[in-house]
């Protein structure tokens, strides 16, 4: 609820600004944000999905066949306020791959950038303008958050990695 709000707070309009959830679980969060925006404000801003497989700087690098999802951004981007929304913010490098995708698509007047955990360790100056919660993580911890629609709960699990396999 307070996304919605702090989304909205800075436009007169409440349909102004444009959210895309970035694939997967940014996608959901993304519509849930949409949802209490059309309670609250009855109003419906632009919403769409974008993947940020090919736009990744490892993806050619890893071993497995990387997994594409859909992008369906089905309104014009120039000079568009966007808010990117996606679940852990961690090196910046996913961010900066979508802001890449973003540019592929159109010139929008701004980016920002919402996340509902992050947890440090940036690679990147990147800084997410809306944040869910900081969660302080070692190299050897990883987030991951959990959507009811797609997971069958909402949740935050902080998991140990080590070389054995994984323990929550």
């Amino acid at each position: 609820m307070r996304f919605a709000h702090q989304i909205i707070e800075p436009y007169e309009d409440p349909t102004h600004p444009a959210i895309i959830g970035m694939q997967t679980r940014g996608v959901f969060i993304g519509k849930r944000i949409l949802e209490i925006i059309k309670r609250d404000y009855q109003a419906t801003p632009d919403f769409g999905l974008l993947d940020v497989t090919f736009y990744r700087d490892d993806f050619r690098s890893k071993l497995k066949m990387p997994e594409v999802k859909v992008t369906d951004i089905p309104f014009d981007l120039y000079d568009r306020d966007v808010v990117l929304i996606d679940d852990v913010l961690y090196t910046g490098r996913t961010v900066r791959s979508a802001m890449d995708a973003l540019m592929a698509y159109g010139r929008p007047r701004s980016i920002r950038f919402c996340c509902m955990i992050d947890r440090g360790h940036r690679e990147l100056p990147i800084v997410a303008d809306y944040i869910g919660m900081k969660v302080p993580t070692n190299q050897n911890e990883e987030v991951r958050v959990k959507v009811k629609q797609l997971d069958g709960e909402d949740a935050v699990y902080l998991v140990m990695i080590d070389d054995g396999g994984e323990n929550e």
